[in-house]
């Protein structure tokens, strides 16, 4: 499967998120990560984007909230403290990618 960050150009939130994800994902082969540059409005419309950087998961924003409009602006996430960061926290990330795209146990039959 493949997870796009969008981002607008420059965005210094897209290293972090992308840092976070190497982290989550270090032991999932079947998942990859790609950085995808939003340049307007009007393309941060069309691909579901929610300020920069936002991770899709199977086309999906899963932090954004209903209703909220698609923007270039830089995006902020709280962790479970209250605290903002320019990304999702580590164990924020590894929760919504488990539900979204549980891990895959590896049966040895004898």
């Amino acid at each position: 499967m493949q997870l796009p960050i969008l981002a607008a150009p420059d965005c210094p939130n897209a290293p972090v998120l992308q840092d976070k994800l190497a982290a989550v994902l270090h032991d999932r082969a079947d998942v990859s990560v790609s950085r995808e540059t939003i340049t307007d409005e009007s393309e941060a419309a069309r691909r579901s984007t929610h300020g920069s950087s936002t991770l899709l998961i199977d086309g999906a924003d899963p932090p954004a909230r209903p209703g909220q409009p698609p923007s270039m602006s830089c995006r902020l996430y709280r962790d479970d403290d209250g605290r903002a960061s320019g990304a999702p926290s580590t164990p924020q990330l590894r929760t919504v990618i488990d539900q979204v795209m549980p891990h895959q146990a590896n049966l040895v039959l004898t």
